[in-house]
């Protein structure tokens, strides 16, 4: 009995696409992907067009972060695949589940003259090294095919334990601590690490901190200290500086996370990570442990004896009353104008105003000194997009984290220069009916570059833009927009915020004299650097 039949290419990549399960696409509609996109929608993976390339391949990293799933971007050939780029390499650094595929140009045929010059050319192959290129030509050539389509994705693999000898090797280390520090990243988070160490901090009299990206992890435990590095509180770094050793799961130890080098003390380290190469890469580690993260707090804590209250010094009633009372709004004097807020004032006014249940997404910039007073409910509801040291990625994003998570609200917290990259997406909320609140946090400069000149006594001239009211722009695209520049404008959307009914925009005007911590730090650094 013969089960084929003929059948194009693009039908039957359609038909693989399917039954992976992806059941949504992201993209934009070009001569040489159009078949193709409107065969998936017409097998029910819905196509969301989006403005931009470089947005198409954002949303789609946004929604495998949102869901785990794969997330799917549909890219035309040429200039579209240049235009996508930015968004192509931040998803590749960020090892995100995203497959991109791209039109291409017909497959020579040998002809020694033809029709030309191609306008569109463009050596995809060379530029993107991996990628599905669909030549228009192959699309469209009829193959026979036998049965169903068949492709899968292959499931993760167990989680790995620890080598013993490494286990030791860090218990032993452990073991003449008496002010250690846990240190958790994202990678500690989806490995399902958190009651593991929580419980390892009470057996080691060991404080809770998390990177940026682990953000909240531990909210609300009496060992939190909050985030290290650039992002963390006085309390927190005063903790920190009393430490005589830190255990590190999950977390990459960027320059960021280590303040320049300045976060930790000069303490042995202990990095846990499943993969190797990632121990070490931007910190030295003084005991190597890979394996699963979750899996070596639970090797740790056979390992490790009970200790006890007089060999815990970071738990005794007075450290745990100094946490417990610490107030981050009186880390900052609020330093507000007549006409702009102070932005960490505003991110603590934020914090209590929008939904509790909330993602998170951060495009780039010095506004993201807001970051510390924003909580989420777990490091999984915030999403940066800074991996390329760019702008202009966040909007993109929050579009493919609000698609894969509809029924909770996604917060977009973007500056004037990155919102003005990418506000052409305001009509592909409206469109798609998204679920969406952009907080514009509107300095009428770039920020960083701002700072960056002002720090080396440079004219600022060239960083800085005028005053739009970029509220009216949002409601000619159906949004509820608001102009705020004061905290009582925004205590008066209380009611929006709390529960929000439709895409919103507020356009923020904030000081832009307040510099991110970040930049201080990169200019001491630079200084030491140099010195």
């Amino acid at each position: 009995m013969n089960d084929s039949r003929i059948a194009p290419v693009f039908q039957i990549l359609a038909e693989d696409i399917h039954a992976l399960g992806v059941r949504t696409v992201f993209g934009l509609m070009s001569d040489d992907t159009a078949v193709f996109a409107v065969t998936l929608d017409g097998l029910g993976v819905k196509f969301v067009g989006a403005r931009h390339e470089n947005n198409a391949i954002a949303m789609a990293e946004g929604y495998a972060y949102a869901t785990g799933e794969l997330g799917v971007a549909v890219i035309g050939r040429g200039p579209a695949t240049a235009n996508g780029l930015h968004a192509a390499v931040a998803a590749s650094r960020m090892g995100s589940r995203v497959l991109v595929i791209y039109g291409d140009a017909a497959v020579g045929g040998g002809a020694v003259n033809g029709i030309g010059p191609d306008y569109k050319g463009f050596n995809a192959q060379a530029v993107l090294g991996a990628a599905l290129l669909l030549p228009t030509n192959v699309q469209m050539a009829n193959v026979e095919v036998w049965g169903p389509a068949a492709a899968r994705l292959i499931p993760a693999g167990e989680p790995a334990a620890a080598r013993q000898q490494s286990i030791d090797s860090a218990a032993a280390l452990l073991s003449k601590s008496r002010r250690p520090v846990i240190v958790a990243g994202l990678g500690a988070h989806r490995a399902g690490a958190k009651e593991a160490l929580q419980t390892l901090a009470e057996k080691i009299g060991a404080l809770l901190m998390t990177s940026a990206r682990g953000k909240d992890m531990f909210h609300g435990h009496p060992y939190n200290l909050g985030i290290l590095g650039s992002f963390s509180h006085t309390m927190g770094r005063r903790m920190m500086d009393q430490a005589d050793c830190v255990l590190v799961f999950g977390a990459g130890l960027n320059f960021l996370t280590m303040s320049f080098g300045a976060s930790v003390p000069a303490v042995p380290i202990i990095q846990v990570d499943t993969v190797r190469a990632h121990i070490g890469r931007w910190a030295t580690a003084d005991v190597a442990v890979v394996g699963d993260a979750r899996r070596v707090a639970e090797q740790l804590l056979a390992a490790l004896p009970g200790r006890r209250s007089s060999e815990k010094p970071f738990h005794t009633a007075e450290s745990l009353a100094t946490i417990a009372g610490f107030d981050v709004t009186r880390d900052f004097e609020a330093a507000h104008t007549p006409r702009t807020v102070d932005p960490r004032a505003l991110g603590v006014e934020l914090d209590g105003l929008l939904p509790r249940e909330r993602n998170v997404v951060y495009d780039a910039g010095n506004f993201l000194g807001i970051l510390p007073y924003l909580t989420v409910p777990t490091p999984d509801h915030l999403k940066m997009t800074s991996e390329f040291a760019s702008i202009g990625l966040g909007f993109g994003t929050a579009l493919g984290v609000a698609k894969g998570r509809p029924r909770v609200p996604t917060v977009l917290v973007i500056g004037d220069g990155g919102f003005l990259m990418t506000m052409s997406e305001l009509e592909t909320v409206s469109r798609e009916d998204i679920p969406l609140i952009i907080v514009l946090m509107n300095d009428c400069a770039y920020g960083a570059e701002l700072h960056f000149l002002a720090l080396r006594k440079l004219p600022v001239g060239k960083s800085v833009f005028p005053d739009v009211e970029f509220a009216a722009v949002a409601e000619a695209f159906g949004f509820q927009a608001y102009t705020i520049r004061s905290l009582d404008d925004l205590r008066a959307l209380g009611p929006v915020l709390g529960k929000p009914d439709g895409p919103i925009l507020l356009d923020c005007k904030v000081n832009a004299d307040i510099a991110a911590p970040f930049m201080g730090e990169f200019a001491e650094f630079e200084a030491r650097q140099h010195g």
